[in-house]
């Protein structure tokens, strides 16, 4: 099933950006506000506290733990020990302050990941993950062998290290999702399904031809389980039924076309394995909520003066 989920994250162009990260002895604190749909916060060493909007209470994190922030609009990270004392404050305009001399056996040492999508991958890929969630490092080992060598790169400021830094963003992000899905029953939806053993050959017929009209029966074979019980899991799995996941999959192909292509609308209705232009349309417009040429030409002026993920201290 790595295959589809691949694709889907190709779909979706998830790009990933190690943008900050700092390094503090003693008691500390950092505010910001989020401007990032998706935010990852690592503890490369040490310890701290995080708070956002939407929690009661902080949440604790060791070396090795990765927090997953989801369209929040603010964050507060402290670390060192309790007390009422003050706390130096850490700048979010400073990047990765002080990790040239960080010394990960006495330091608190922080990275964050800002990870961005395109507007078919809010709604696929942020919309089925929580609005935080944690991955711990005793569940994660190569999660957290994956943060050190991040830290490497941008600590060691050796030749061709932001290259580096680029390609370990887009893996950071991947081996968080993975060790997400690993450690916690993820909730029905897009990322459960692509990583459902039993539902795989199934979803591999409908992604190699999604035009193709495929039926309960087809499926079901191809999963080898009867149609009923092939029904109810993949309903419990995707929390939509069969039919329902390959139009959404179509449309996220649509989404795809006719941001980056120039098929004419008529000979994309047929790609996707519509009758007609005006069955597509009125299909693309149900599901995205506006016509496809009105989708192009709004997507198309915002990736003209789209700009990556913000680049900013952990946040």
């Amino acid at each position: 099933m790595g295959d589809q989920l691949s694709e889907v994250l190709d779909l979706v162009e998830i790009r990933g950006l190690v943008s900050g990260g700092f390094a503090a002895h003693g008691r500390w604190v950092a505010r910001s506000p989020c401007h990032d749909a998706m935010k990852l916060i690592a503890m490369v060493a040490g310890r701290g506290r995080l708070l956002t909007d939407g929690l009661d209470e902080s949440v604790e994190l060791s070396a090795g733990d990765v927090a997953i922030l989801i369209n929040r609009t603010w964050l507060e990270y402290e670390g060192g020990p309790p007390g009422d004392g003050p706390r130096r404050r850490i700048s979010p305009e400073e990047n990765f302050t002080g990790l040239t001399e960080a010394d990960r056996t006495t330091d608190d040492v922080v990275l964050g990941t800002a990870v961005d999508v395109n507007s078919a991958g809010h709604e696929l890929l942020l919309r089925t993950l929580p609005p935080v969630g944690v991955v711990k490092a005793s569940s994660a080992t190569p999660l957290r062998a994956l943060i050190d060598q991040v830290f490497d790169e941008v600590a060691g400021s050796r030749t061709g290290s932001a290259f580096a830094i680029r390609q370990y963003g887009q893996l950071l992000v991947l081996a968080v999702l993975r060790a997400y899905l690993d450690q916690d029953a993820a909730p029905p939806g897009w990322l459960r399904v692509l990583t459902d053993e039993r539902l795989g050959p199934a979803l591999a017929r409908m992604h190699a031809e999604p035009a193709e009209p495929w039926g309960l029966e087809d499926l079901a074979q191809a999963a080898a389980m009867s149609r009923s019980a092939f029904a109810r899991r993949f309903r419990a799995v995707a929390g939509v039924p069969p039919v329902t996941y390959l139009s959404r999959y179509r449309m996220l192909l649509a989404q795809r076309a006719l941001m980056h292509d120039d098929t004419s609308v008529g000979a994309l209705a047929a790609d996707m394995g519509y009758a007609s232009e005006a069955a597509f349309s009125t299909a693309f417009k149900r599901e995205i909520g506006e016509s496809p040429l009105h989708y192009r030409h709004r997507v198309r002026n915002k990736r003209l003066g789209r700009r990556g993920p913000r680049s900013a201290l952990p946040r």
